[in-house]
């Protein structure tokens, strides 16, 4: 279908959510909740672990739980998943980074990077339990 047949409508406003894969679901709920300090939204035994982003919700799912068929015809979920590392950036402001910094070396948490983009905008990368790329950046990343 060409894009002059398809419909009229607007873009979506905003990331609803975006989904990460980590075998071990307790290294993940602890590193999300405890380094991070995000608030958990919901936990399914070893499926899986969602945690509030602001306005979005961050998914952590156990991929050998997720390429299983749904059992709940209620909830006709499509199986899904993804193999390897994968990558979040999460907004901070510029102010805050410092503190990130230190809170994550003082949870143990390696630094990979933490560089300055050429529009000037900061970036601080490292991997959670699952070995996904983590990146805290300022929202002035993409404007």
């Amino acid at each position: 279908m060409s894009d002059e047949q398809l419909p009229n409508t607007a873009p979506p406003p905003h990331l609803l959510e975006a989904a990460l894969y980590c075998a071990d679901l307790d290294a993940a709920e602890a590193f999300y909740s405890g380094v991070m300090g995000l608030t958990k939204l919901q936990r399914v035994g070893d499926r899986h672990v969602f945690f509030r982003v602001g306005s979005g919700v961050l998914l952590i799912f156990n991929p050998e739980e997720t390429e299983k068929p749904p059992r709940n015809p209620a909830l006709p979920v499509p199986a899904h998943g993804a193999r390897g590392p994968g990558h979040v950036c999460l907004a901070m402001p510029g102010a805050a980074l410092d503190g990130w910094r230190a809170r994550l070396l003082q949870a143990g948490v390696e630094i990979e990077q933490d560089f300055i983009w050429p529009n000037g905008a900061r970036s601080i990368y490292f991997r959670d339990p699952g070995g996904n790329s983590v990146e805290l950046a300022e929202p002035r990343l993409w404007e």
